[in-house]
């Protein structure tokens, strides 16, 4: 137990795409899968797996803060709830329990698109499987990505052309707000005032500033992609709508 929560954990380093990293994958994927079946039930059921994904994703972000001030590593450079999949963490908590759509919206287009980036290429260095932060990081950014998946699936929640303009438009002034913000505590959240330190999409990307274009095209391109299934369903819609 005393490894498992080491700051200095000796087992096994993370290895991208690994066999520990495709099997934490693998069962996020599982997962997904498993809440299709609740399609359609009573919403007592649906309110308390609403309930238990947002019990499960605090708890777990508040661990991971506990964590992280227990082995000395608290730093308002670093850890106030500021990048974007914490503060999307939290807020998803609100939008399983209160079922809101505009939270939904940003869940949605920005939950499922930076999650599964960060999912694909975790921050975690020498913590392997068997160590806490591996377990944390694929249920927290898993979940996230999950509770988006399950209010669209499930709950029948949608975004809309005027969401993905929204969203897009708030997260770039969350985005400028951040570079002050980074200015003024020499911190860097969001990754908006240089590269992250560790290996990243950013690694292909040119250096500060003009990176940041690349991200925002690459946000672009995500958004479209997450709601290119509900343009089709409007167009065949309309088209049925047309025929009759």
């Amino acid at each position: 137990m005393g490894s498992f929560f080491a700051r200095d954990f000796l087992g096994p380093p993370f290895m991208l795409f690994g066999a520990a990293h495709l099997a934490a994958l693998g069962v996020l994927v599982l997962l997904n899968i498993f809440l299709l079946r609740f399609r359609g039930s009573p919403e007592d059921t649906r309110r308390k797996v609403r309930w238990t994904l947002a019990l499960v994703l605090w708890c777990t972000e508040a661990s991971w803060n506990l964590w992280v001030y227990l082995t000395g590593q608290w730093t308002v450079q670093w850890m106030l709830p500021l990048n974007l999949c914490t503060v999307l963490i939290w807020l998803t908590g609100f939008m399983l329990i209160f079922k809101n759509q505009i939270i939904y919206e940003f869940c949605y287009f920005l939950g499922i698109g930076a999650g599964i980036q960060y999912l694909m290429t975790p921050d975690l260095a020498t913590y392997g499987f068997g160590s806490y932060r591996f377990f944390e990081t694929f249920t927290s950014h898993g979940l996230l990505v999950t509770s988006a998946i399950y209010m669209t699936v499930v709950e029948g929640f949608r975004p809309t052309w005027k969401s993905l303009l929204r969203v897009f438009v708030v997260g770039n002034l969350y985005l400028l707000l951040m570079y002050f913000v980074n200015l003024g505590l020499h911190s860097n959240y969001l990754d908006v005032n240089g590269k992250p330190p560790t290996a990243s999409i950013f690694d292909l990307l040119p250096p500060w500033p003009y990176y940041i274009l690349y991200i925002e095209l690459i946000a672009i391109i995500t958004f479209l992609l997450l709601y290119l299934p509900f343009a089709i369903r409007d167009r065949r819609a309309s088209a049925r709508t047309a025929q009759a």
